[in-house]
């Protein structure tokens, strides 16, 4: 059924290294931190699923507090088992090891599905986590529980030689467990545009996709560099500022700060993120949405046909009528995770805000 099923003692022991490094490369130091992550990362799951009603303050990751960094040295390093295959780091530090492309594959997290799609690997398919809704054809194939209630049984059930998954949800037993039922467990977390070519040409190379990878990335940097160039050569009378608003006021309102794919993207198109002095995805407040006063804010949030609409909210909060965004009703609303996940999608999600704010 794995890959690596005939080689137990190798196995057993990538297996417990391979768990205490996703528990070290998931933990992120701090207590606040840690939180700030799991919330965020909670929202976006369920803002790409419309699934509202589950709130932010749900749950979290089940990651064990990360041991003491002289334990690491008494794991030994994964050796290759031949001479042949695949031998690839992934995005937490972790050797992977497969002996050829992976043709039974379930990746949990959305952006990562459509990756595989995106560079003709979707045959490789055979699960997909429960949030995992794009392209459309990805909806046939089986979904398995996944984030917080990850199931492995189901997991199994599938016999997949290869689960792609991101490093926030899963404990060590369970990774523990996969592995040692024989399918390679491979860990992608990528935060940047540079970080997401990273990410697709991973899974290019465990899927026997290399040159789709390629292309893709390629295709993805012409048009980020052609959205550069053209709003370089746009002649503006000052700096414009954008708000990325990636959580509502009804859930605390959070954003994306430095080192996110959308505070890239805002620089690239010629915009100044207001809270580009905020590392990573933040808890803010109105306070403070209001003394930056964007000129333009784009929100992630989902309608479901009931009540106001998203950007109805946002023009209709108490005390936010001077903010220039506001003032000119100047909100794009994406709705379809263009630029909600690192993936090949962003550069629709970089030309939908640059049209929406050049009048292309």
């Amino acid at each position: 059924m794995g890959f690596v099923r005939g080689e137990k003692k190798k196995q057993k022991k990538r297996s417990e290294k391979a768990a205490f490094l996703i528990v070290s490369a998931g933990r992120f130091g701090q207590e606040r931190r840690d939180m700030k992550v799991k919330v965020v990362v909670m929202f976006i799951v369920i803002a790409l699923v419309g699934a509202m009603a589950i709130g932010c303050g749900q749950g979290g990751a089940t990651l064990p507090a990360a041991e003491p960094e002289d334990e690491i040295a008494a794991f030994e390093e994964p050796e290759p088992i031949g001479s042949d295959g695949i031998f690839l780091t992934d995005m937490t530090g972790r050797e992977v090891w497969l002996p050829g492309p992976a043709t039974r594959v379930v990746a949990l997290t959305a952006a990562d599905v459509e990756i595989i799609y995106a560079i003709g690997a979707g045959d490789t398919l055979v699960g997909r986590g429960e949030y995992c809704n794009y392209p459309p054809e990805a909806l046939e194939i089986q979904s398995v529980q996944s984030g917080y209630e990850t199931n492995i049984e189901q997991i199994i059930a599938l016999e997949p030689q290869l689960m792609i998954m991101s490093r926030m949800a899963q404990t060590e037993e369970q990774v523990m467990q996969m592995e040692n039922a024989g399918i390679v467990t491979f860990v992608t977390y990528p935060q940047t545009i540079d970080e997401t070519y990273t990410a697709i040409e991973l899974i290019g190379t465990l899927l026997g996709r290399e040159e789709a990878a390629a292309a893709l990335t390629g295709d993805m940097k012409e048009v980020f560099a052609d959205l550069r160039e053209k709003a370089a050569a746009a002649e503006r009378d000052a700096e414009e500022t954008i708000y990325f608003e990636v959580s509502p006021l009804e859930y605390g309102l959070w954003t994306a700060g430095k080192g996110t794919f959308m505070n890239e993207v805002a620089e690239l198109i010629g915009l100044r993120n207001i809270f580009d002095d905020v590392e990573d995805w933040a808890e803010i407040s109105e306070e403070q949405v209001i003394e930056r006063d964007p000129d333009y804010i784009m929100t992630v949030g989902m309608y479901f046909g009931d009540g106001p609409t998203p950007i109805e909210s946002i023009l209709a909060r108490a005390g936010w009528g001077n903010i220039t965004a506001i003032q000119n009703k100047a909100i794009l609303n994406l709705t379809e995770d263009e630029l909600s996940r690192p993936g090949p999608r962003l550069t629709d999600g970089a030309k939908l805000l640059y049209e929406f704010v050049y009048g292309g």
